[in-house]
């Protein structure tokens, strides 16, 4: 039976671990310790969000046998709107993905600084930081190689470990449970706190996920009767990748120092239940963890490119290279001239956070078009589901907007 179960293991993992990655570790350490177990209903409505999205997109590659940029493209009749279309997606994945990367590795780097202090480097009057291009040369080399499921699954291990540190430290620092069940069920919005609301949607309802798992589900399974096991993948792996966020924010709100802006920062905090080896296990997750997220977000980037401009999505074409090697390198740029990392993440996922609304209107309009799925078109419950997700992505974008600019 746990053959079985191995065997039948697909992309949910690694979109699991595209979510768990620094970003997602910075942010809900803050929301622990800003907010308490206040948000955890925020996370508890990005999980439903993610399995809800995620199993239309796998569902989409299966049955479509084609990546989810693919049918947009070939689905919009309209020479203007199809042109514009693509510009769109392009624009959003990449402009996207290289935030992210810059928020991935620059987290990355917070578990190396933590582990063998600041890699700064002064020439004349520029400051520049060695830790984001040794990640860079790493997740390079890890990609150009181009055997990603061997590569899967070690990285994938890696985030296992730094889940279960989290795992057992939410369950050491003894919450009190009647707390954690008023957060996750009781939603409180105010000015403080929505930004990180929408921090904490953007970094587990990621768009780039969407193409990614779509693209790679049809490498797994080829066949409908299959959509069984896509679904079972996709449900426990992203369950529980939020049950890990969950534990991340319930780590964080034990905290009682005063001063905690960053991953390392929790890890010293949490060194009393860890003991003096804590910075050092977190860290090194945290690392792991970066270097995981650091490969998926170029990764999805070059799907969506391929599918959007009839490019063959071979990991070892050259254009196909080019992409990723695109946003590896602004990811290695912006984390390199010395923004601050706490600043990128936070960026990175309100900023995918906003992108939500565009790639969740388009999946919703795909899955229910016969023509694509045929019997497997969204059903009346999974379209109710999919646009109440989707009015909450919008309402949340619009507030994030009004937020940045002081207009509320």
């Amino acid at each position: 039976m746990i053959k079985n179960w191995f065997k039948n293991i697909g992309p949910g993992p690694l979109v699991a671990a595209a979510f768990i990655g620094p970003g997602t570790v910075t942010v809900c350490t803050l929301a622990g310790v800003n907010f308490g177990f206040s948000l955890l209903w925020a996370m508890l409505l990005s999980i439903v969000a993610t399995v809800v999205l995620q199993e239309m997109s796998a569902r989409l590659g299966i049955v479509s046998q084609k990546s989810l940029s693919e049918v947009i493209k070939s689905e919009i009749p309209n020479p203007v709107f199809k042109t514009l279309a693509v510009i769109l997606i392009m624009s959003a994945i990449v402009i996207g993905n290289a935030a992210y990367e810059a928020g991935n590795i620059s987290g990355s780097v917070l578990g190396l600084e933590t582990i063998f202090g600041s890699s700064q480097v002064d020439i004349n009057d520029f400051s520049l930081s060695i830790f984001p291009m040794a990640i860079g040369v790493i997740a390079f080399i890890l990609l150009y190689i181009g055997n990603y499921k061997v590569l899967e699954k070690a990285l994938i291990s890696l985030v296992v470990l730094m889940s279960l540190a989290f795992l057992i430290t939410a369950v050491l620092t003894k919450p009190d449970l009647s707390e954690v069940f008023a957060g996750l069920f009781t939603p409180q919005f105010s000015d403080d706190n929505i930004l990180t609301v929408i921090a904490l949607v953007g970094t587990t309802v990621v768009p780039y996920n969407l193409f990614l798992h779509a693209s790679l589900v049809k490498e797994k399974w080829q066949d409908v009767s299959d959509l069984k096991y896509a679904r079972k993948d996709t449900i426990i792996a992203v369950v529980l990748g939020g049950l890990v966020s969950m534990c991340i924010i319930i780590s964080a709100a034990a905290i009682k120092t005063v001063e905690v802006n960053n991953a390392a920062d929790l890890a010293k905090g949490l060194e009393p239940l860890f003991g003096s080896y804590a910075s050092y296990f977190l860290s090194l997750g945290l690392f792991a963890a970066g270097i995981t997220s650091a490969i998926t977000a170029p990764l999805a980037a070059a799907y969506v490119a391929s599918g959007c401009l009839g490019w063959s999505s071979n990991m070892k074409a050259k254009r196909f290279r080019l992409v990723w090697m695109f946003i590896l390198g602004l990811g290695v740029l912006f984390s390199s001239i010395g923004f601050k990392s706490v600043e990128i993440i936070k960026f990175a996922q309100v900023a995918n956070g906003l992108l939500l609304p565009v790639i969740a209107g388009f999946l919703l309009w795909i899955m229910n078009k016969t023509s694509i799925l045929g019997r497997y078109k969204n059903s009346i419950l999974q379209n109710v589901l999919g646009f109440v997700i989707f009015g909450i992505a919008v309402f949340l974008g619009v507030k994030s907007i009004l937020k940045v600019f002081n207009l509320m």
